[in-house]
């Protein structure tokens, strides 16, 4: 019994002597200093690896056509999928009023019932066009972005007037939930791609060509079926 007072002693004395050390170890033991390049090169590496990254364009469909994943600038090169995303929906937003300007360039300078026009080349057309066609169609495309923005991009923070990204989470490029029609209604997942690439198609197309309806109308001033012998449009 007296050996086991010894020893409770013993480990009171221990317990006693090692509680202070045990308080003072992390202030005793030097802390490595760790830049902030470092920092964020340590966060990269452990952070998981999005699994699309290997993929042209993290996976976004457009790469389907005979030019394959063609990117000869280089836009993406070192991109975040973030920034990626909203290269595409850009890409979109512009591809979408491309397709509606080179519609515009072939109906519009012979038809235009909603006003009292001159006829001509569009570009001659526009400077002509009444004030309430331009507030409306000002308040209209007003309108239509506010309504992307919204549904896109996300708020601005208060206090240092900018997002932590550009688009909002889990969002697609170009998928505002504007479908009048029903296109994408009942589609499955390689149908939907399919159908975006199409899109993609016709977009890139119609930047092209309404880029070239202004060239040639600014260059000969006249309209396209004048040039190509149909005077009638």
């Amino acid at each position: 019994q007296k050996h086991r007072h010894h020893l409770s002693f013993l480990t009171m004395s221990l317990a006693f002597l090692s509680s202070p050390l045990s308080l003072a170890g992390p202030a005793l033991v030097a802390t490595p200093k760790v830049s902030p390049r470092m920092a964020v090169a340590m966060r990269k590496k452990s952070a998981k690896k999005d699994p699309l990254a290997d993929e042209f364009a993290f996976g976004l469909p457009g790469g389907d056509n005979i030019l394959g994943n063609f990117d000869p600038a280089g836009f993406l090169e070192g991109k975040s999928k973030g920034e990626v995303y909203r290269l595409r929906e850009a890409e979109l937003a512009h591809g979408r009023v491309g397709m509606l300007a080179s519609l515009g360039f072939l109906v519009q300078e012979k038809f235009h019932p909603l006003f009292s026009g001159d006829g001509g080349p569009a570009i001659d057309q526009i400077p002509q066009l009444p004030v309430w066609l331009w507030v409306v169609m000002g308040g209209g495309i007003a309108a239509a972005e506010a309504a992307r923005i919204n549904i896109a991009f996300r708020e601005l923070d208060g206090e240092k007037l900018k997002a932590e990204t550009a688009l909002r989470p889990g969002y697609t490029p170009g998928d505002l939930g504007f479908d009048p029609l029903g296109f994408s209604k009942d589609l499955s997942a390689d149908e939907f791609k399919l159908m975006q690439e199409k899109e993609l198609a016709h977009a890139r197309l119609a930047m092209i060509a309404a880029a070239g309806f202004l060239a040639q109308e600014a260059v000969t001033h006249a309209t396209w079926g004048t040039v190509y012998g149909l005077p009638d449009f």
